[in-house]
């Protein structure tokens, strides 16, 4: 019976135009079920009997499910009776379903009239879907809606009775649940500002945020306020030991220079700045005094006096050749080739030998002898050679030799001597350091070698360069100044000619001079060989064009022990930051 009721309640099939037909049953080899003609009232399903055993068996399990709960018996939705046997046909169902949920809405549309405060939105019914009260379990019915009351108001169960999720507005849910229901109005927050007592009690309130409510500030008036006893007097004190301090620190920076120790103040000493003067130098002639307090008294502003440097007259300054155009180098002459050379110096023998032929004709100019030697001599004097070639001969050579002696003369009067040559030099020197005056510091790890020495100080003097060359135990200093020409061919001495790691032997050096007592500068070392140079080397540290010369001559080699007296030296000429500067320079390599 079970087997031919599931085959019976089977879905259509979509392509049965019929939706009362049922799918086509098949027989156990496959082939189409054949087909009663004719549908007999017993082979339609019996729904009120099939819905009778759904509803019994609700019961049942209702029944259980109360017994575990303690017996209580179970609620019937208003309006229903639970123990119909038979409750009609689907759209019945579905007129029962639509009335409770119109009810239910309207209860809730009133509440929430009555009470609008609790619901701020109004409920919107959803439209009935027939597939959501649809039973889970293989039968194609709807649960009853005795059941489906049930189950919604004792919320979700798990099992085929699982009923639908809870749907309505909130406010039907508070009341369902028993829940209190708001207040009808709700007190508004009061944003007014506190009162004036409130904000004198009130410890933690700051009047300068508030700007309509702040309280009125009084006027107070400002005490005196007198100054203790002794308080510029502690400051007088205190100025009298900051210049006590100071002037200690300038002693013991005068005994230490003296002595030789190393300090390294000079970075202080460069952001001093000194004080301004009483009288400017520009307002000397205007001002009759010694500071700017002589011009309170008119008598000493000197302006309309006869004696003021101010008058009616314009003066203009003497023109001064730009510096630049000393720089300049002159323009290089046409170089010639060798044809074209030969070319000008055989047109400029023909046009003398013209002139001098012109001055013969005229009788200007005796006729000269004629140029007889040994190649000619025959043709010359051809009788004379035959009858005594020797007298001929000899003749010949002694014209000869009395023409070199008249050349040799001649290039030795145009010949400079050795006086018109110095001269010439220091002029030519002169003049290229006119042009500008270059400067370049060289740093030397030992001189050692005496031939070092020597060299460095006799192409300064050559060169005209003025200067210094400082020796100290660590290292030692080479400064030159001149022209551009004479710096670089002493550039090139000190840095491609001379080899700075030649230790040729030891140098004989006078008695008396510094340089003998000075242990550091001897070639050899203590065990009396000679001192390893090979490490040795020199390095350019600056150079650069100056505005004017630091030396007024060169000073030569100066001993110095200690690095007080490098910069002493140095000071004199305001070169002093040469000294730091070789001494931060690392080895070349």
């Amino acid at each position: 019976m079970a087997d031919t009721t599931n085959s019976l309640l089977k879905r259509p099939h979509p392509e049965d135009g019929d939706l009362n037909s049922q799918k086509k049953l098949r027989s156990n080899d496959g082939s189409p079920h054949p087909v009663t003609n004719g549908a007999s009232a017993s082979s339609r399903p019996d729904v009120s009997r099939i819905l009778a055993e759904a509803r019994a068996k609700a019961e049942a399990a209702k029944a259980r499910l109360q017994g575990a709960r303690g017996g209580a018996s179970a609620s019937v939705a208003p309006g229903t009776s639970a123990t119909t046997p038979a409750a009609g046909s689907a759209q019945d169902r579905l007129a029962q379903m639509r009335a409770r949920v119109a009810a239910a809405t309207g209860r809730a549309s009133a509440m929430a009239q009555q009470n609008p405060g609790t619901a701020t939105q109004s409920y919107t019914p959803t439209a009935f879907d027939d597939g959501m009260v649809r039973a889970r379990g293989g039968l194609d019915v709807g649960l009853h809606p005795a059941l489906m009351g049930e189950s919604s108001s004792q919320g979700p169960r798990s099992g085929k009775g699982q009923s639908l999720p809870q749907k309505l507005a909130t406010t039907v849910g508070s009341q369902r649940t028993g829940s209190p229901a708001p207040a009808a109005k709700k007190a508004r927050l009061d944003l007014s500002a506190p009162s004036l007592e409130e904000i004198k009690s009130n410890p933690y309130y700051d009047a300068s945020l508030s700007s309509k409510n702040a309280i009125p500030k009084g006027r107070h008036s400002r005490q005196l306020v007198f100054n203790q006893k002794g308080k510029y007097i502690q400051q007088a004190l205190a100025l009298k030991r900051q210049a006590q301090l100071e002037a200690m620190k300038k002693g013991i920076a005068e005994r230490a220079r003296k002595a030789g120790i190393e300090e390294e103040l000079d970075a202080e000493k460069a952001f001093i700045v000194s004080a301004p003067p009483a009288l400017e130098w520009w307002d000397e002639g205007l001002v009759s005094g010694d500071s700017y307090d002589a011009m309170a008294d008119p008598a000493n502003i000197k302006i309309d006096t006869d004696d003021s440097i101010i008058t009616i007259y314009i003066q203009h300054p003497v023109l001064l050749e730009p510096p630049q155009e000393k720089i300049v180098p002159a323009p290089k002459p046409m170089f010639l080739t060798s044809k074209e050379q030969a070319k000008l110096r055989r047109q400029r023998r023909m046009a003398d030998l013209k002139e001098q032929q012109a001055k013969i004709r005229l009788g200007l100019e005796p006729a000269p002898p004629p140029k007889v030697k040994r190649s000619n001599m025959m043709l010359v004097l051809g009788e004379e050679a035959v009858k005594d070639p020797t007298a001929v001969e000899a003749r010949v050579n002694r014209e000869i030799a009395e023409r070199k002696a008249k050349h040799d003369m001649t290039n030795e009067e145009r010949k400079l001597t050795d006086e018109q040559r110095h001269e010439k030099l220091a002029t030519k020197q002169q003049e290229d350091a006119a042009k500008g005056i270059f400067t370049n510091v060289y740093r030397i790890d030992s001189l050692a070698n005496g031939r070092h020495r020597y060299k460095i100080a006799v192409n300064a003097e050559q060169n005209a360069l003025t200067g210094v060359c400082i020796m100290h135990p660590k290292m030692n200093l080479v400064v030159v100044e001149g022209g551009a020409h004479s710096i670089r061919s002493y550039k090139k001495l000190m840095m491609h000619r001379i080899d700075w790691t030649e230790n040729a032997g030891p140098s004989s050096v006078r008695e008396g001079n510094k340089e003998a007592l000075a242990k550091w500068l001897e070639a050899e070392d203590e065990k009396g060989e000679l001192k390893d140079l090979s490490l040795n080397s020199c390095q350019l540290v600056f150079e650069g064009e100056e505005k004017q010369q630091g030396f007024r001559k060169w000073l030569g080699a100066r001993v110095c022990e200690s690095d007080a007296q490098a910069k002493d030296i140095l000071g004199r000429a305001k070169m002093e930051s040469f000294w730091n500067l070789a001494k931060s320079m690392k080895k070349a390599d």
